[in-house]
C-alpha cells in the first residue's frame, strides 16, 4: 500500500519531466536515474538472499 501510493506519487513527476524535456538525453538521464535505484536495491537483496541461503554455519 505504502509503495503504490510512493509509485503513483514519482510516476507523476516523472511523466511530467520527461514532457517538458529539453532533449533526448535529458530523457534518457531521467529514466536510468528513477530505475537503477531500485534495480540496485533487487540485485542487493539477492544477493544477501543467496549468501544467507547458502551459509555452511547453519548446518548441523
Amino acid at each position: 500500500m505504502f509503495l503504490s501510493s510512493i509509485s503513483l506519487l514519482t510516476q507523476v513527476n516523472i511523466e511530467e519531466k520527461l514532457k517538458n524535456s529539453p532533449d533526448s538525453n535529458y530523457q534518457i538521464g531521467v529514466v536510468i536515474g528513477t530505475y537503477l535505484p531500485f534495480v540496485l536495491l533487487v540485485i542487493l537483496a539477492y544477493v544477501i538472499y543467496y549468501r544467507l541461503k547458502n551459509r555452511k554455519d547453519l548446518d548441523d
